[in-house]
């Protein structure tokens, strides 16, 4: 296990940094934003994008919105009925200070745009034999939207991840696991071809069971692994079934993303404590890119990737401007996906600003715990406005449920909340401990969220395991 100590504890030497590629795409990449070929250097140096201040970010992103609503409106049929409708003139936008005179824009208009203009919709600023990557959403609150890269926006999001993976610590020496199924949905695709280009051994795990997925990790002496919260919790319970100590493994960092978790304490507890490593939180969409990721040195929040997109945080309601601090809707901008972009785009996910810099010196937004649940999740129980990863966070605080399942409906014309959870084979086989377990869930969810949940025991093995996105929450009626 020599190897696998040195990976997890020794400090990388800087590497020798790759020839970049500067000239300007034709997707609208700027010339001043190097695309890198090999590896990088480990410490951030005072070139790299992510450093920028305050003043010089906010002149990057006026200068790429300007390019971009100009190609837009030249060539793009969604953005230019969309204008046209709205009465806006997009050449009028010189800059930040203009961006709120432009329409919001939401999900359900790109879906509904897909639906009339099957398959791709009118979101295309280029003829389709420009594009050459496809990907879909996971379709978690509809029917799923199909996205294209070209070229020049693929590699847009590869230096997306580069900045990404500088900020979270990643190590020249570090080796990568990514189990889930490569399929169309983009899940860590972006990441592993991220964590390819940066040079780093990056392996693929799609067509492997748990098992197998967890012998792969100990004998390439894996170092970061890259999954959902839901994925990373599943493979605890499968390495004690195989009495496999994760934490004597040489991973010293669990990349998640796909759903809150990464900076819910209770799960970050849990998590860590298995693997003996450190949780990085990760943020993005299928129709945004990736553009969050937790600092090595600021855990608890998600750093915005402001040099490449434009981050606002609204009322849901009323879609003005919230003050820092404030819970609000998050609305993003990206800044290099010409091909296919998304221009105020609400991503229903709530967030709040951080009141205070960031202690790892970046000028970039900071979300204080990152993203804190969607609006379109919530659901009203006794008066009480409740989110799904509220009341997972109170689960994942009791180590004895392996699994849980939420089931909201309407009885007597009011909205009921049952809690199914699947207790550890040890739990469910006294019923002390069982009936002691139900009550104090039951007792924490009225003390934390101010009412009573129907909490149920499910049998053991009985509730779905998930690879990617859990799927916990049923609504009836």
């Amino acid at each position: 296990m020599l190897l696998g100590e040195e990976v997890k504890r020794r400090a990388g030497p800087t590497a020798e940094t790759g020839r970049d590629c500067r000239d300007r795409c034709p997707d609208g990449y700027g010339a001043d934003v190097a695309l890198p070929r090999g590896r990088y250097h480990a410490r951030m140096s005072s070139d790299s994008p992510e450093r920028l201040n305050a003043v010089q970010l906010r002149q990057r992103q006026s200068e790429r919105l300007v390019e971009l609503l100009r190609a837009v409106a030249a060539s793009n049929p969604f953005w230019q009925a969309k204008y046209a409708a709205a009465g806006v003139d997009p050449a009028s936008v010189r800059g930040l200070d203009d961006l709120s005179r432009l329409p919001f824009c939401t999900k359900q208009e790109l879906v509904d745009d897909q639906n009339a203009h099957p398959p791709f919709g009118t979101n295309l600023t280029y003829p389709r034999s420009r594009y050459h990557r496809l990907h879909q959403t996971s379709g978690t609150t509809g029917r799923p939207m199909r996205w294209l890269d070209t070229r020049e926006s693929w590699d847009w999001l590869m230096n997306c991840w580069g900045q990404m993976f500088r900020i979270a610590g990643l190590r020249p020496e570090d080796v990568l696991a990514f189990p889930f199924s490569f399929g169309p949905f983009i899940g860590f695709w972006a990441g592993f071809d991220g964590a390819c280009r940066q040079g780093n051994l990056s392996i693929a795990m799609g067509g492997m069971s748990s098992e197998a997925r967890l012998r792969l990790m100990e004998e390439l002496q894996v170092s970061w692994v890259c999954c959902t919260p839901t994925y990373a919790l599943r493979l605890v319970e499968v390495a004690e079934q195989m009495r496999l100590d994760l934490a004597a493994l040489p991973v010293r960092a669990i990349l998640v993303a796909g759903e809150p978790g990464g900076n819910v304490p209770a799960i970050r507890a849990r998590l860590e404590a298995a693997w003996g490593a450190r949780v990085i939180d990760h943020w993005g969409m299928t129709d945004i890119g990736s553009l969050g990721i937790e600092p090595e040195e600021a855990p608890g929040g998600l750093s915005i990737l402001e040099t490449e997109c434009i981050a606002e945080i609204i009322n849901p309601d009323s879609g003005e401007p919230v003050p820092r601090g404030e819970l609000g809707e998050l609305v993003i901008t990206n800044l290099g996906r010409w091909g296919q972009p998304v221009i105020r785009y609400r991503t229903g996910d709530l967030v709040r600003a951080s009141r205070d810099p960031c202690p790892s010196g970046l000028a970039l937004l900071r979300l204080e715990g990152g993203i804190l649940g969607r609006a379109d999740d919530m659901v009203t129980i006794r008066g009480n406005n409740v989110f799904p990863s509220s009341l997972e966070a109170i689960v994942r605080e009791f180590p004895q449920v392996v699994e849980y399942r939420i089931t909201i409906e309407t009885r007597r014309s009011m909205p009921h909340l049952k809690l199914e959870i699947e207790p550890t084979p040890a739990c469910a086989g006294c019923r002390e401990s069982l009936d002691q377990l139900l009550h104090d869930l039951d007792r924490t969810i009225k003390d934390r969220l101010n009412f009573h949940a129907e909490v149920v025991p499910a049998p053991v093995d009985s509730l779905p395991r998930f690879e990617m996105k859990g799927r916990r929450v049923v609504r009836r009626g």
